[in-house]
């Protein structure tokens, strides 16, 4: 049995360049979808976020529009009901790789806010680069990778080949030309090798112990590949 970290934004809002907070959180797909996998592959899943908050998802991606029918707006909120973890945070700035076996990042607009900018986030993605350990992020979580930068723009994770939410899948949600940046923009200034597939469809990418994932859809699809090799 693995014990997997999932690193969650604590953000409740995204402020967006005109200084409107729009409300967010954590996408439910992209948590539940490899909180599913792992689970039932015998794993144990420990939950963080900043300041042991308890986590927010983001409303909207439990509309009926967003998940395909009402039938899997349910399945969606029953499966984050019934996930204990998300009740019981541990402080991210308490957390070290030593403990886990793996690290996984589930996205929504929330990490855009909070976790682009944190030192604890940062410390511990860059641990578990070091360390060897699988590390999943997927979505807009790969703007956490923007605070690993030293003072010097020096980051770890540059040259490493990374997928994450689209230009283009940002104007689809409608927000491209509200947020102060764009995610596929900063990646490929940090720099990484950004690739994307088609907007809305599966895309994964593996470098080495990274595993990176496009959108929402990404999300299933990245736990399995982390299972390979977890199991």
């Amino acid at each position: 049995m693995a014990d997997i970290l999932f690193v969650l934004t604590g953000a409740s809002y995204w402020t967006l360049r005109d200084g409107h907070r729009h409300p967010t959180g954590y996408w439910a797909e992209e948590f539940v979808a490899p909180y599913t996998a792992f689970t039932r592959a015998g794993h144990k899943v420990t939950v963080a976020t900043p300041g042991g908050v308890v986590p927010v998802v983001d409303t909207m991606s439990l509309r009926p529009s967003m998940t395909g029918g009402e039938e899997n707006s349910l399945e969606l909120e029953s499966a984050i009901e019934a996930a204990e973890e998300l009740r019981h945070p541990l402080p991210l700035d308490q957390v070290g790789i030593d403990d886990f076996d793996a690290v996984y990042y589930p996205g929504g607009h929330g990490p855009m806010e909070d976790l682009s900018s944190d030192a604890d986030s940062a410390r511990l993605l860059r641990e578990t680069l070091a360390s060897g350990k699988p590390l999943g992020i997927v979505c807009h979580a790969p703007a956490a990778l923007l605070a690993t930068r030293d003072e010097n723009g020096t980051t770890p994770f540059a040259g490493y080949r990374v997928a994450g939410f689209s230009n283009e899948e940002e104007a689809g949600v409608g927000f491209a030309d509200r947020a102060k940046w764009l995610l596929e923009d900063e990646l490929k200034k940090l720099p990484t090798e950004y690739s994307r597939g088609p907007v809305w469809e599966p895309y994964t990418v593996v470098d080495r112990t990274l595993y990176t994932g496009q959108n929402p859809a990404s999300s299933g699809p990245l736990a399995e590949e982390m299972l390979k090799v977890l199991t």
